[in-house]
């Protein structure tokens, strides 16, 4: 069965985040004001062929922990829905 599989890689809580910190100093001088809290990071997609859902998930957080994300600094959000979607 295949799973389309959408990660999305955040800096830990504590860790500087200098382009998040860029992005919110440069607003206002864009017109945008009362925006905070900016993080900066990056979303991944793949589909991957599974047995069921949970085995899907359970290869996607492993592929994430060894290959897409550095455990050390970053944390990951995995959405597995059935198929070959646009998420």
């Amino acid at each position: 069965m295949k799973f389309t599989v959408l990660v999305d890689v955040r800096l830990r809580s504590g860790i500087a985040d200098p382009a998040g910190a860029t992005i919110e100093r440069a607003l206002p001088a864009l017109g945008y004001e009362g925006v905070s809290g900016v993080s900066v990071g990056k979303t991944i997609r793949f589909t991957i062929e599974a047995a069921d859902e949970q085995q899907a998930i359970s290869h996607s957080e492993d592929l994430c922990d060894s290959f897409l994300t550095n455990p050390v600094i970053e944390d990951a959000e995995v959405t597995v829905v059935p198929g070959v979607d646009d998420l």
